[in-house]
């Protein structure tokens, strides 16, 4: 069992590192192993709603990480993402990363790199904007049929440096008790997959839209 805990902040050991790095600590400790994602500080071309990633099986923009990251996610078994807040908001390199990692995945056909794989969303912030933070990237999860696992509190930080976030008492534990969370789900996963129990049924999908 793997984790991949994606970094969206563009500070590479900064506050949103440090509570992933709690979480990595943590899930080694309940015998599940872990990677830490560096989302980078290049450019990320937004999603053009162009479709092309259904006709050619990936993104059409080939060159900000997203096709090697959503051939990278296949080989984990669950995911947590980490962003600051930007304006009260998760930053904008993530969304525009994961709007494209997660349509081009399931537009290409290839949606079972995260259908039912747990997914968890961190957020760190100095002051406010935690909550809509979450929010937004918990969608992610929502609309993907991704357990969504949660900890005590919401799974926020604060702090304006590292050292802050450390400080932070409270959200370094929810961190901890996210992880072991995690892993649990995990492993009653791999119970349930070792008893025969299937996952759920799939049905074809059908779209509508509101026009009459």
């Amino acid at each position: 069992m793997k984790v991949l805990l994606f970094n969206g902040s563009p500070h590479k050991n900064g506050c949103t590192f440090t509570a992933l790095e709690e979480i990595a600590k943590t899930l080694k400790e309940e015998g599940v192993g872990s990677e830490i994602y560096q989302i980078g500080t290049g450019a990320i071309t937004p999603c053009r709603g162009c479709g092309m990633c259904g006709k050619l099986g990936k993104c059409v923009v080939n060159d900000d990480g997203v096709n090697n990251f959503v051939d990278y996610a296949a080989g984990f078994d669950g995911f947590i993402f980490g962003s600051p807040v930007h304006y009260a908001s998760a930053c904008g390199g993530i969304t525009a990363f994961l709007d494209k990692v997660f349509v081009s995945a399931f537009k290409s056909g290839r949606g079972d790199i995260f259908r039912h794989k747990p997914g968890a969303a961190i957020a760190s912030a100095r002051r406010a904007g935690t909550t809509a933070t979450l929010d937004q990237l918990n969608k992610y999860f929502a609309i993907t049929e991704m357990p969504m696992i949660s900890g005590r509190y919401w799974n926020m930080v604060h702090g304006s440096t590292a050292e802050d976030v450390k400080k932070d008492l409270e959200g370094m534990q929810n961190m901890r008790i996210l992880a072991r969370n995690f892993a649990w789900h995990l492993k009653c996963r791999e119970a349930a997959e070792k008893a025969g129990v299937q996952l759920p049924e799939r049905e074809e999908i059908v779209s509508t839209n509101f026009i009459r």
